[in-house]
């Protein structure tokens, strides 16, 4: 898919105790301290990449930046505390939520009140960034109940691995477990698992894998760590991926050279997908450099050859691109009614950042953004639109990297103010 595209460099302006930034392509991920590519199109972009010899563009264009959404706009309530490490959070049909704690919990949200654990979920490695982490919705799950998990698992080399598996949900528990990914091999680390799930608009599987600290591994075909995968629902691999019948690449590989996506969301109306990624954070003496992404077939992304506003043949420089580190996570964009005036917005959480971002785009490109809830309730991990309008979002302050939170991590939502 075709779209013009340029790199906007995130300037801060502090606004009403908002933050306003304009940006252009990148974000990055997960550390207390941090968090990456750059474009030219490749006249075949499946085919092998020369070691790059990046060399900065010069200052890339500001875009226009907005008054903010007015304070007495929205309220922010307090859903429920005492969870730990919420992952994710998505709504059900019936208007109530699921959530995935890292240990390897999943609960159900309805009408402020947590279920206890729901009985099925399979056990998991809950070690460093590694746990029970993303889920999605089966398009028809209100015909099939099917939902799936990302989850981290142990090797038979020892090593830790990004897993997806999908059950039937009820509220007494998950049945009939399927492993739709069985992960490949990994690091011993504890690091860059990735790894957000997502249907697209044609009905396929998109799930983010990091590079499990280990760079190099972002840009090999034949390894699926550093990769965005594209499968069937059941764990298949569908005809049209840019690399299958290929010997030199996987077939599940839709794009590669990333180091840790962390978010994944569809535009409505274009169904480009969105994606935030953590930046260099320290490798190679990079420091900062996070990013939104958007993400084409067969594309490469540039790490670790590539950061920043940085430039080589064949890979994609980011869509927003931020100095600091913002440890960009979970994303959504908003389509409901309770805030018309965000209506197809792109909204992203920070957790090193601890903000929610707002980004206001006209196709792919940026308009301007804003920075709604600075500092003011810690790392904030995935945000979701609930069937009433109001945003829902995750904190993390208990997740290793916060300064810990004696009631727990918890679910707050942005309201009308009247």
């Amino acid at each position: 898919m075709k779209f013009s595209r340029h790199l906007i460099r995130c300037s801060l302006l502090l606004t009403a105790g908002l933050v306003l930034s304009a940006c252009g392509p990148a974000l990055d991920a997960e550390q207390p301290q941090t968090e990456q590519p750059a474009e030219q199109p490749a006249s075949d972009p499946a085919s092998p990449v020369p070691a790059a010899s990046p060399s900065p563009e010069s200052s890339p264009a500001q875009p226009k930046t907005f008054a903010a959404t007015p304070a007495n706009a929205y309220r922010v309530e307090t859903v429920v505390e005492g969870l730990q490490v919420p992952w994710a959070i998505e709504a059900l049909p019936d208007g109530s939520f699921l959530i995935t704690e890292r240990p390897g919990r999943l609960r159900q949200l309805r009408d402020g009140q947590l279920s206890a654990p729901i009985p099925g979920v399979p056990p998991v490695v809950d070690q460093g960034e590694g746990g029970l982490m993303d889920l999605a919705l089966h398009p028809d799950f209100q015909q099939n109940q099917w939902i799936y998990l990302s989850h981290v698992v142990r090797g038979d080399q020892g090593d830790l691995r990004t897993r997806v598996s999908r059950f039937r949900f009820s509220e007494l528990g998950l049945t009939e477990p399927q492993v739709i990914f069985a992960g490949v091999p990994g690091t011993a680390g504890a690091t860059h698992f990735g790894c957000r799930l997502a249907f697209g608009p044609d009905g396929k599987l998109y799930i983010t894998l990091g590079e499990r600290g280990d760079p190099p591994r972002s840009q090999d075909l034949l390894d699926l760590n550093g990769k965005t995968l594209r499968l069937n629902d059941d764990g298949s691999i569908p005809a049209d991926n840019p690399y299958v019948g290929r010997s030199d690449a996987r077939p599940e590989v839709f794009s590669y050279g990333h180091r840790n996506a962390q978010g994944i969301a569809f535009q409505p109306g274009t169904g480009l997908m969105f994606q935030t990624e953590h930046g260099p954070s320290g490798y190679d003496g990079r420091r900062g450099g996070d990013e939104v992404n958007v993400v084409e077939a067969g594309r490469n992304y540039g790490w670790p050859e590539i950061s920043y506003d940085q430039r080589a043949p064949g890979m994609l420089p980011p869509l927003l691109l931020y100095d600091e580190a913002i440890a960009p996570a979970g994303a959504t964009f908003y389509t409901g009614t309770a805030f018309p005036e965000w209506q197809n917005d792109f909204f992203f959480a920070n957790l090193r950042g601890q903000t929610l971002v707002r980004v206001v785009l006209n196709g792919s490109q940026v308009v301007g953004q804003e920075r709604l809830l600075e500092r003011q309730y810690g790392r904030l991990r995935d945000v979701a639109q609930g069937l009433d309008g109001f945003l829902y979002i995750t904190t993390s302050d208990n997740d290793g990297y916060g300064a810990g939170r004696a009631g727990g991590d918890r679910i707050i939502r942005l309201v009308p103010a009247s």
